[in-house]
């Protein structure tokens, strides 16, 4: 069970990379800018200390990773982020109950805590455009 999960979580990773640089092409705003690529950048290192581990407990890595959809409405994409970095948020909150090794823990509990405050970064976001 937890294998599937830390594949579907390198998915995700990976798809919301993708997306957040979609998202930051959508404002010409610094302040804005600055927020996204904070978050695309943690996405992209939780994709990287994830493939990681699987490798670690398989011997393989994920492969045919896909992007999702661009992103055309920033007000929109914010607001399901928000929902979507929590939801991620509580995921490895139960992943971390289930590690089969202890070098799961780090990369788990760093990411769990970056995707709450993505879900904090965005809420202001939100609430500002």
């Amino acid at each position: 069970m937890f294998i599937e999960k830390l594949e579907q979580a390198i998915k995700n990773e990976y798809a919301d990379y993708h997306h957040y640089m979609d998202m930051y092409k959508l404002t010409d705003d610094p302040y804005w800018q600055e927020f996204i690529e904070h978050v695309y950048e943690d996405e992209k290192s939780h994709y990287e200390m994830f493939q990681q581990l699987y490798y670690m407990l398989t011997g393989s890595f994920v492969q045919n990773l896909q992007k999702v959809s661009p992103c055309e409405d920033l007000k929109s994409c914010v607001k399901q982020s928000v929902k979507d970095e929590l939801e991620t948020a509580e995921v490895y909150k139960e992943m971390l109950l289930q590690i089969p090794i202890q070098q799961a823990y780090a990369p788990l509990f760093c990411a769990m805590h970056d995707e709450t405050e993505h879900a904090i970064r965005f809420s202001m976001m939100y609430n500002a455009l």
